[in-house]
């Protein structure tokens, strides 16, 4: 009987594939209207939405630096789009002048083709492009009696907005005749009003149980300079406002937030409804559908309190390594691969909940297992000596590259009589279950021989300062009598004559605690004093010339990255990412 064909392995899913399903099996969007996007040079002409792909969208406002809760969002977005065959849109709602700089621009762009590698067919947009057409709805909807013009203060809207038990009060301005507000709307563009005078807000219903729907705010009068608009506009589109729009006028499909916008949605759906039965848009609109978002252990997400720790100099700024910022994590030696898999483990979901930093760690490890070549380095040196071995003699001694990997080859570290070795690895009086070097004991020196300790040098203090040695000449690796000695320790070595000194930065978590401020409510109590530690280290002298973000597992140290903005040949720089086991697994 002819064997059966193997089964491909089954499709994983969420809620939101079988939404996307759903729509492209009853054909949703196969009657969208193509009106070209405005300010979107980036598309060909006639590039028209396939009715069987979809578009998706990260929107990231320019006013910072993406961190890891943004990571999921936008492998999210990127990844529907790849797998369905359609469009993820770069779009940057830079609608808020004060906040948002050129510099922010670029780093979240870097760090969005870092994350998600090619984006070839992935177009960028900017709010900015649509403040015309946004400008032009709002003067619709006021002529329509959709929207008006409020003089109240804000501390006097805040009091009539109601609660979520109590139904908001109407503003005694929500009455103006529609020429009244058209005249002011437009003087308020033209900026002959001071800040604070007067708001656009959307009439809809002051008593609904929804309180984003009384009466929300869409436009504000804002006296800034636009870091691509210049001062040009005097008012400034709210997000909630310019969002929906940007999403329609790109024909996204399907807008994918997290679920804090939940409450939002009915505004989305107004706002767009609205404006397609005025004849400004087109259906089928886009839908926004909500998914929970990233949770970590031992970090703080808020932009407020990142802003913070870069402000007071917690930091040395947000690509400091021990920041949760997608820079900060690149420069650690994160890898985006590493992203990738947290974001396949645990899924897309409705309900939130913490994941653990310890799954984030181990999904880099797994990756950097994988990826990362072998080298050693003595982060804590101490001198051993192998007395029975001569002064001038030098020997290759061969090492694998990488031991899964035997394409990679191997490379030649040089034995002689001195050697470094780390200094945990000698202990004059070990404790029960210590198999490394002690006096009269005996461990491999990893790709060398078997070492038998004969003694030690001590300073005036009474502190080791070099230990002795003898080899058992029979022992060496990849002879015949290297497995004749039977030994349970194994140790990494360097020749003292060989060795190169390079800078060490050893990270760890930046919080002590899981839930960063939760006890004292002051995230900054919580901050861990041993997060970073500066050493000079002694490494191979390959690693001299690594390439700037080339990482390497250091022997028994962990893995390792040579600094994206210090290293330089010659001068070699390199940032611990993370241990090679989970040291806060045992309460450190």
């Amino acid at each position: 009987m002819p064997n059966a064909p193997e089964q491909a392995p089954a499709r994983a899913t969420n809620f939101i594939k079988n939404s996307i399903d759903d729509d492209l099996a009853r054909a949703a969007y196969a009657h969208r209207t193509w009106r070209g996007t405005p300010g979107a040079a980036q598309e060909q002409a006639g590039a028209a939405p396939d009715p069987a792909h979809i578009r998706t969208r990260f929107p990231p406002e320019p006013n910072g630096y993406l961190h890891f809760g943004h990571a999921k969002s936008i492998l999210l977005n990127f990844g529907l789009a790849k797998e369905y065959g359609g469009v993820c849109h770069l779009r940057f709602d830079d609608t808020n002048p004060e906040k948002e700089e050129q510099e922010f621009v670029d780093g979240i762009t870097d760090s969005v083709n870092w994350l998600v590698g090619d984006r070839a067919n992935s177009p960028t947009y900017f709010a900015s492009d649509y403040f015309d057409w946004m400008s032009d709805f709002a003067e619709k909807l006021i002529a329509h009696g959709d929207a008006y013009v409020d003089s109240q203060s804000a501390e006097d809207m805040r009091m009539r907005r109601g609660t979520l038990t109590e139904a908001g009060v109407d503003s005694p301005f929500r009455a103006r005749s529609v020429e009244e507000n058209l005249k002011l709307f437009c003087e308020m563009r033209e900026g002959k009003h001071a800040e604070g005078a007067h708001i656009l807000r959307a009439k809809i219903d002051m008593a609904s149980p929804n309180i984003n729907l009384r009466d929300p705010a869409i436009y504000r009068i804002k006296h800034a300079h636009h870091h691509r608009q210049g001062d040009k506009w005097h008012v400034y589109p709210m997000y909630a406002y310019a969002h929906p729009i940007e999403d329609a006028l790109e024909n996204i499909t399907h807008s994918l937030c997290t679920l804090e916008f939940e409450d939002q949605r009915p505004w989305y759906d107004w706002l767009l409804g609205k404006l397609a039965d005025l004849g400004l848009l087109t259906r089928p609109l886009p839908r926004q559908i909500e998914f929970s978002r990233l949770n970590l252990t031992y970090i703080v997400l808020s932009k407020r309190y990142l802003k913070q720790l870069v402000d007071q100099q917690h930091v040395a700024g947000w690509d400091d390594p021990r920041m949760p910022t997608l820079v900060g994590a690149r420069r650690r030696g994160f890898t985006a691969a590493g992203f990738a898999l947290l974001a396949e483990r645990i899924g897309v979901s409705k309900s939130d909940s913490w994941i653990d930093m310890s799954v984030f760690e181990e999904c880099q490890r797994e990756v950097l297992n994988t990826e990362s070549q072998r080298r050693v380095a003595i982060l804590r040196p101490l001198k051993l000596i192998i007395d029975n071995y001569p002064a001038d003699q030098r020997e290759d001694c061969f090492a694998p590259n990488h031991p899964q990997d035997a394409a990679l080859g191997k490379r030649t570290l040089s034995f002689t009589r001195e050697l470094w070795i780390e200094r945990e690895d000698f202990e004059e009086t070990p404790p029960k279950g210590y198999f490394r070097l002690a006096p009269g004991a005996m461990v491999r020196l990893r790709y060398a021989y078997v070492v038998k300790c004969v003694g030690v040098d001590k300073d005036a203090l009474g502190n080791v300062i070099a230990v002795h040695g003898e080899i058992l000449p029979e022992t060496k690796s990849g002879t015949p009598g290297a497995d004749s000695v039977k030994v349970k320790g194994n140790i990494h070595w360097l020749s003292a004559h060989d060795a190169v000194a390079a800078k060490v930065r050893l990270f760890d978590r930046l919080f002590s605690t899981a839930y960063p401020g939760r006890a004292s409510e002051n995230f900054l109590d919580d901050l861990n004093p041993n997060s970073k530690e500066v050493i000079t280290a002694l490494v191979e002298p390959a690693l001299v010339n690594a390439a700037k973000e080339e990482r390497f597992q250091f022997e028994r140290n962990g893995y390792f990255v040579a600094d994206l903005v210090d290293h330089v040949p010659g001068k070699p720089v390199f940032n611990r990412a993370v241990t090679l086991k989970d040291s806060w697994a045992a309460g450190k």
